[in-house]
């Protein structure tokens, strides 16, 4: 049933039915329509074509193409509208300021994902770096701080070999893959050992967070060390985060790690916003099989005994091992491979979780 009669509408009035047809398209995660919340921008009509824009709370969102659909769909139903053209933007919703007096905001950056782990050995810069680089290619502004003093792999993972520049206030990080990268290892060269005791380490995190320019970003990723030690306190101290992603494998050892992590986050008050099981399983490319390699069952563990999204499970791939050696990570490298893709889906869940907590400043529960 149209909208309208046979009567030709004026451009007034088709916007108008525009407007109350897109009142009937919903945001899948808010639960509200577009038109309320304030996401349909650049509304234009001329003759029977119409035009306009979906304001997304992130680049990075992973049902916009559902939205253009059934936008597609809503506005196709009036009478006199012949020709739809649906663009996107975005704004990023920004975490919510300092809440503690420590805490200061880094100037232009919106939100922080701290990528972290109860041990190391389980991946946890695999997925930081191509977390990075799937959420930069969905469309965000991003960087990647590698804040494992002991064991700085970004550098490498990241085919990034040229120093920071300084004009004696600020640093200038180098880029890779369109996202500024600033590691430890960019500083202590090759096979230097960093012998750092709490006072350092705060101090360069402090450093990393505040002198390094930035710029205007969507997303800050940071990959922390294993463990629950002085690096995860300093920064929870110093800046809010929007979150943090756990990396785990099926392990019985790599679970009861994530455990103490996860304790640890939630009394420095930092949501967690779900697990990665890593080395899930391998899929033999003979026969198709899968094979659970290092057990089964581990994240899913995790998830129901602290009530925390399971947001994937990683397969066992050669490919992304060679890419981290190589500098050329798998979303790069092999970008329809299997591991790639998933590693697309965990930026857009990740990308989605942060942006509902903003959009509604609602913040995320720290405990289950």
């Amino acid at each position: 049933m149209s909208l309208f009669s046979s009567k030709k509408p004026d451009n007034e009035s088709l916007k108008e039915a525009v407007l109350t047809a897109l009142k009937t398209v919903d945001d899948p995660d808010l639960h509200r329509d577009l038109v309320s919340l304030g996401m349909i921008k650049d509304l234009k009509v001329e003759g029977s074509k119409v035009s306009f824009a979906i304001e997304l709370t992130t680049p990075s969102c992973p049902m916009k193409e559902v939205m253009k659909k059934e936008c597609h769909e809503a506005v196709s139903k009036i009478e006199g509208v012949t020709d739809i053209d649906i663009a996107f933007t975005a704004n990023t919703a920004a975490h919510q300021a300092a809440t503690k007096p420590e805490q200061q905001m880094i100037p232009g950056v919106k939100n922080i994902i701290a990528v972290s782990s109860g041990k190391g050995g389980v991946g946890k810069s695999t997925v930081a770096s191509n977390l990075a680089i799937a959420l930069k290619q969905t469309g965000s502004k991003v960087g990647l701080m590698d804040a494992d003093a002991y064991g700085p792999n970004i550098p490498m993972m990241m085919g990034v070999t040229q120093d920071p520049e300084s004009d004696g206030t600020h640093i200038f990080p180098p880029e890779a893959y369109g996202i500024k990268v600033m590691s430890v290892g960019l500083v202590a060269k090759g096979d230097t050992p960093v012998i750092w005791r709490g006072p350092m380490l705060h101090s360069v995190v402090k450093q990393f967070l505040f002198q390094v320019s930035w710029g205007e970003l969507d997303y800050l990723v940071v990959d922390m060390p294993p463990g629950t030690g002085d690096v995860q306190l300093s920064l929870a101290q110093q800046t809010p985060l929007a979150g943090v992603v756990m990396v785990t494998t099926p392990q019985a050892v790599a679970q009861a790690d994530v455990c103490r992590a996860i304790q640890m986050f939630r009394k420095v008050e930092v949501s967690v916003l779900g697990i990665i099981e890593n080395m899930s399983y391998f899929l033999c490319p003979d026969n198709d099989k899968k094979y659970e390699i290092f057990g089964s069952g581990g994240g899913e563990k995790l998830a129901k005994e602290y009530d925390i999204p399971l947001m994937g499970k990683l397969a066992i791939d050669p490919r992304v091992a060679q890419g981290g050696d190589t500098g050329k990570p798998i979303v790069v490298s092999d970008p329809e491979s299997l591991a790639a893709k998933e590693f697309v889906k965990l930026a857009g869940t990740v990308a989605q979780k942060i942006s509902i907590a903003n959009k509604l400043r609602k913040p995320l529960p720290i405990v289950g």
